[in-house]
């Protein structure tokens, strides 16, 4: 379980560009639950996800996974539990080291290192079985370099080299906000399927308001620091594309757009 309680972040403090985004905040994820998070810019979304994986400190307040309190724990420290798949394919990844050589670091994440070399060629039909899984033909291309392949299959390996250790929560960070409509379609379904077969708990914020809909088991909706939709069950299942869209379209009216 994951939770964010009576969580405080002030930007700039004491300047007059001071910010105050969070205020007394909460926020609690079960075990198994698949959460999509929407909201407009400056809603806080990407900021909730840096204060849960330790990218930024809280300015009061507490985050407890599995009922510990992480607040001193390093970055990462934290993604010894954390998998994150970011916005940007490249981003997560060393795009000038090959498939074979990420995977050997993302398959290392919590291990000490020593002086032995860092790629495991006995792990290599591991690899290649992982990546056969993601349906791309990928497994034929262990010695190209990451960087060489397109921003979907980057995406799809970054996916599969963040839940390669055993985690217990998936950050995805408009991880198709990049991608083609076609392709992003295609990481959809295997995030989903991903998601699925490891059990995994994760968060999913997304501009995308289909994919919020269609996919996950409760759907958050942020504004200005506060959640101020919370669908889950039966009742996300009943919530349609124009429910969200409408809530969109009161909130910029509110805003003077």
């Amino acid at each position: 379980m994951l939770e964010l309680k009576n969580v405080s972040k002030i930007y700039n403090p004491g300047t007059v560009t001071e910010l105050c985004l969070f205020d007394n905040f909460n926020f609690t994820v079960k075990g198994g639950e698949f959460v999509s998070v929407v909201g407009s810019n400056g809603s806080g979304k990407t900021s909730m996800l840096n204060i849960i994986c330790g990218s930024i400190p809280v300015s009061d307040g507490r985050v407890l996974i599995d009922g510990k309190n992480v607040n001193t724990l390093p970055e990462f420290k934290r993604y010894r539990m954390i998998g994150r798949v970011y916005q940007n394919p490249s981003a997560g990844t060393c795009p000038n080291m090959t498939i074979l050589e990420n995977m050997s670091l993302a398959d290392n994440k919590g291990k000490r290192f020593g002086l032995s070399f860092g790629v495991n060629n006995a792990r290599k039909e591991f690899y290649r079985s992982q990546l056969s899984s993601l349906g791309l033909g990928l497994e034929d291309k262990l010695d190209v370099k990451l960087g060489a392949l397109s921003g979907g299959q980057r995406q799809a390996v970054s996916l599969l080299m963040a839940t390669m250790t055993p985690i217990d929560f998936l950050i995805l960070d408009e991880h198709t906000a990049a991608l083609d409509p076609k392709t992003a379609e295609i990481i959809m379904e295997l995030t989903d399927k991903v998601i699925k077969e490891k059990n995994l708990t994760a968060i999913m914020v997304t501009h995308n308001l289909r994919y919020a809909v269609e996919y996950g088991t409760r759907l958050v909706m942020m504004d200005k620091g506060n959640i101020i939709l919370d669908k889950q069950g039966e009742e996300k299942q009943n919530v349609k594309v124009d429910d969200i869209l409408d809530i969109f379209n009161k909130i910029s009216i509110e805003c003077g757009n």
